[in-house]
């Protein structure tokens, strides 16, 4: 059983920053602060402490490119994001100012 809390409206705003940023440098290129910004992203309270260490065992494993393992960070950062911001009630969610885009690719989630 674990002692997880539902997360926070700071929580939410705290994983979104470093999603933002992890975004910002995967775009420019900079996959290694990428991975590191969507695994801080990802640490946010966490729903399974070992989920993220499997994650990059995993990766390392496959001997996969720089960009593959900071896609695959991305997608595991977005998913957790997502989460977070689901376990807040509508008032809290509006608190939260979050990029169209990505506002609207969480809507279609459901």
């Amino acid at each position: 059983m674990s002692d997880r809390k539902l997360s926070t409206v700071f929580q939410v705003v705290e994983a979104l920053e470093y999603f933002k940023s992890g975004y910002g440098f995967h775009q420019d290129k900079k996959y290694k602060e990428a991975i590191e910004s969507f695994q801080k992203c990802s640490s946010v309270n966490p729903y399974e402490e070992a989920h993220l260490k499997e994650l990059i065992k995993k990766l390392k494993a496959g001997g996969f490119k720089l960009i593959q393992e900071s896609i695959a960070h991305m997608g595991c950062a977005a998913e957790h994001l997502k989460s977070l911001l689901d376990e807040l009630d509508e008032s809290d969610r509006q608190k939260i100012e979050m990029d169209k885009s990505l506002k609207e690719a969480f809507e279609a989630w459901g």
